[in-house]
């Protein structure tokens, strides 16, 4: 994990940040298509390091949290949403491609 800044933004939550809200973007979307729009989303990610041998500090893996308030849907859909929202999130896709592990958790 990142260690603390001292006031000042790291590589890792700006990461972190762009992670988060490329993935509201694209769970928004997602609800919408479905013709069931969000009443209230909060995603966070953490993005996490650790030292790989040869290698450094790397990134390893990015943990997004996500609480979605939604009328109108299942849970099986909210979730199939969810699902469909991590494999269209560029920033998904690119931290997989790296070779670090995403996981998405519900709130």
């Amino acid at each position: 994990m990142a260690q603390a800044p001292s006031g000042k933004t790291s590589p890792e939550e700006l990461l972190a940040a762009a992670t988060a809200g490329c993935f509201t973007t694209s769970l928004g979307s997602e609800l919408a298509r479905d013709k069931t729009p969000p009443t209230r989303m909060e995603i966070h990610c953490l993005i996490v390091m650790d030292e790989v041998p040869d290698q450094g500090h790397q990134i390893v893996g990015a943990e997004i949290s996500v609480h979605a308030e939604v009328d109108g849907t299942t849970e099986e859909a909210l979730a199939a949403a969810i699902e469909r929202a991590d494999e269209g999130c560029p920033f998904s896709s690119l931290l997989r491609r790296s070779g670090a592990t995403v996981t998405v958790n519900r709130s």
